[in-house]
């Protein structure tokens, strides 16, 4: 089986986190995709090619994906660290390049940026899973 114990906690914190918040982009209007959107383009400009509505429903797959990816047993931790890893690397990335998230020349988050400050913890759980590695057994001479 490719889940360790100690990373189960890790899977169903991350990937009930991130299902829900699939599950909740699924009827997303167009103005909440499109808010979500502009987010996005600050780190990822050429996401502006995509309608709004568009956008909303990819990244509402994607989460559900992901998230179901985190919450199935039958996966392997480092596989899904991996696809954690790159979601979690982006959100980041979109906090750090999105003005007024973080404080002068600081990567500590202002009031605003509070909200996407947390994806800090979900890039740190899937570098967990990611470089987590079985303990040798050691032998004595």
């Amino acid at each position: 089986m490719g889940v360790r114990l100690s990373h189960v906690a890790l899977r169903l914190a991350s990937g009930a986190f991130i299902l829900n918040s699939g599950v909740g982009k699924l009827n997303l209007d167009a103005e909440g995709a499109g808010h979500l959107q502009q987010l996005a383009i600050n780190a990822f400009p050429q996401l502006g090619d995509l309608e709004p509505e568009k956008f909303g429903k990819l990244l509402s797959y994607g989460e559900l994906g992901l998230g179901g990816a985190l919450l199935a047993p039958f996966l392997p931790s480092r596989l899904v660290g991996l696809a954690l890893t790159g979601f979690a690397g982006s959100l980041v990335y979109i906090y750090l390049k999105t003005p007024g998230m973080t404080q002068p020349g600081s990567i500590r988050p202002t009031q605003q940026g509070t909200a996407l400050a947390k994806d800090f913890w979900l890039l740190a759980i899937g570098l967990a899973l990611l470089l987590d590695r079985k303990k040798q057994k050691k032998v004595s001479a």
